[in-house]
């Protein structure tokens, strides 16, 4: 198999490993160019990788070597095995083609070490900096990929990452309570009165529902700011921000009554792909 092969080869597997694991994301490349698509699909791709070392591993030792070979990779220290990697492959391919810092790259890394150990998010600082060393500096290097990076992308970037951070935080409640890791800030819980015990137990007492609705208004926020922001971004940069639609949605139904939040909820990819579909021909995702 010659060089152009194996790239196509590398480039079909980021794409089946975002479109299995991350498919707003994955869905969400279908609406910008080929070019610019595969290197969105490597960064996705990289974030699967690193965001499924939890998964992967029944002690945290082995997800920190996970994680270190990463780090070695990305700066670039002699470890073998790089060039059988094909998500390493395509990375590293994108970070030659497009301007993408390296050192956000490690940074999402090193944020993702909390996800080994199950000690809870003490506050709402923790939790905004864990995001935006993660979901914000996604939006950030995918827009800049597709507009150039700028201070404007940067922040439209921040709002957009906490938007869709914090209602994944809520998302994943009940997958984290089974497993007894908390994201959701004792902080935050503290402050209403309520505590991890609740959350553990899965039991939705109206101090604990106080506190998470306070969550979803904190997202609402940051989500209302960047749908502000979004026109001061170029027009090719705001495919990358469609996932905010999908938050958008999920918001207003983990803000009714009756939601409960430790019943997990599944959206059909049908229905993704349309709500994606629909945002990208309205005024503020327009190209």
């Amino acid at each position: 198999m010659n060089g152009a092969d194996d790239g196509k080869a590398s480039a079909g597997f980021c794409a089946e490993l975002v479109r299995t694991h991350d498919f707003i994301r994955y869905a969400s490349t279908l609406f910008v160019p080929a070019a610019q698509r595969r290197a969105l699909l490597a960064i996705y791709a990289f974030n699967v990788e690193i965001s499924r070392v939890r998964e992967l591993v029944s002690q945290p030792l082995p997800g920190e070597v996970r994680l270190q070979w990463w780090t070695d990779m990305l700066a670039g220290a002699g470890h073998g095995g790089v060039e059988g990697n094909p998500v390493a492959a395509e990375l590293k391919l994108a970070i030659h083609n497009w301007p993408l810092p390296v050192e956000r790259l490690s940074r999402l890394i090193d944020e993702h070490q909390f996800d080994l150990y199950n000690d809870p998010m003490p506050t709402m600082a923790a939790l905004e900096g864990y995001i935006n060393d993660t979901s914000s500096a996604l939006f950030s290097l995918g827009a800049g990929i597709m507009g150039g990076p700028s201070d404007e992308i940067d922040h439209l970037a921040r709002h957009a990452g906490l938007a869709q951070g914090l209602a994944q935080v809520m998302a994943a409640l009940p997958l984290d309570a089974s497993r007894r890791q908390l994201f959701v800030p004792l902080q935050l819980l503290d402050s209403h009165g309520s505590g991890m015990d609740e959350v553990f137990a899965g039991r939705q007492t109206p101090k604990l529902r106080r506190a998470l609705d306070q969550l979803i208004g904190e997202a609402r926020e940051h989500l209302r700011t960047a749908f502000a922001l979004l026109a001061s971004v170029p027009p090719e940069a705001r495919p990358v921000f469609l996932p905010l639609a999908l938050v958008a949605r999920e918001l207003e139904r983990m803000s009714r009554a009756d939601s409960d939040p430790f019943m997990p909820h599944v959206t059909s990819r049908f229905r993704t792909l349309w709500t994606l579909w629909r945002a990208s021909r309205s005024r503020p995702f327009r190209t």
